[in-house]
């Protein structure tokens, strides 16, 4: 991989890691047309950890404040009891904020479990190019019903456990590619009749562990492998990353503001329409399907 390509593949994760569009499969669609081919898994989970930084950057007052107030409910300042611990004191004012942090770690369990179990199927077959127009469509058909039946009468304030697993349920659906992991939190979210606003913003926080910790994880596992032959270089994956926290971090503004306002129908159109586009460029021979998986 060149720099210019580290560039190119940077600038696509910043811009898609955060919209209901799947980043994942915009960098497996782009490397190969850029000629750099497939960067696969490692690379993209690498990459993911400076839109991640991002998230911490700019939620860095709510995520401050949500740790301070789990950990005072942990050591007992609500009460001795588990329920006290776990911010819901019985006849007590529940710490919405220490509820926070237990939803987004029971969030965070299905995609760690499915992610070990489906390991070798991440890094490969699931990255086969007809599955991913086929996931694209579909998916993109499932948020626009899911969005303009909503409700919207719930806010963050309304989670409950319930409604955490089926977050984090949603969100391990992203681990095929094309079903784009905040598209995936965000369907589930107005289909249980959170707000716009709401279910965008508990999609960026309930990211943060799956999503640092899959890139952590990818990076130690590729120390001792960057730049053998058909995985990119440490330099070039640094690069990627840099970029792709600088553009993350603006498209988190625009992202919030724009969906305060519109739905998500523009986003519906453009995956079903780059699904045709890949579907034509994958018949007349332009890509490969299989490449690199």
């Amino acid at each position: 991989m060149s720099v210019w390509e580290a560039i190119v593949l940077g600038l696509v994760q910043g811009l898609t890691e955060f919209l209901p569009v799947s980043s994942s499969a915009h960098l497996r669609i782009v490397g190969e047309l850029i000629g750099s081919g497939d960067p696969g898994a490692a690379f993209t989970a690498i990459t993911q950890i400076g839109t991640e930084t991002a998230v911490l950057l700019y939620f860095r007052r709510d995520i401050a404040r949500i740790c301070v107030h789990w950990w005072r409910a942990v050591r007992g300042d609500l009460g001795t009891d588990w329920r006290s611990r776990m911010g819901a004191p019985a006849g007590g004012t529940p710490d919405r904020d220490a509820q926070m942090a237990w939803f987004i770690a029971l969030g965070s369990v299905p995609i760690v479990v499915l992610g070990l179990l489906f390991q070798d199927a991440i890094e490969a077959p699931f990255r086969n190019l007809w599955l991913i127009v086929l996931t694209l469509t579909v998916f993109a058909l499932v948020l626009d019903w899911a969005d303009r039946r909503s409700s919207s009468r719930r806010e963050l304030t309304d989670l409950t456990p319930r409604h955490a697993v089926y977050f984090g349920l949603a969100q391990a659906m992203a681990l095929v590619p094309g079903v784009s992991r905040s598209g995936g939190t965000i369907t589930a979210g107005r289909l249980m009749g959170y707000s716009r606003e709401a279910a965008a913003r508990y999609s960026f926080l309930l990211a943060i562990p799956a999503v640092l910790g899959s890139g952590l994880y990818q990076l130690g596992k590729s120390v001792g492998s960057f730049g053998e032959a058909g995985t990119p270089g440490v330099g070039v994956t640094a690069i990627a990353t840099l970029i792709a926290f600088v553009v993350g971090y603006v498209v988190i503004i625009g992202f919030l503001k724009i969906v305060s306002t519109y739905s998500y129908r523009p986003f519906v159109v453009y995956r079903i329409g780059l699904a045709v586009v890949v579907s034509l460029l994958l018949l007349t021979g332009v890509l490969d399907p299989l490449a690199g998986a």
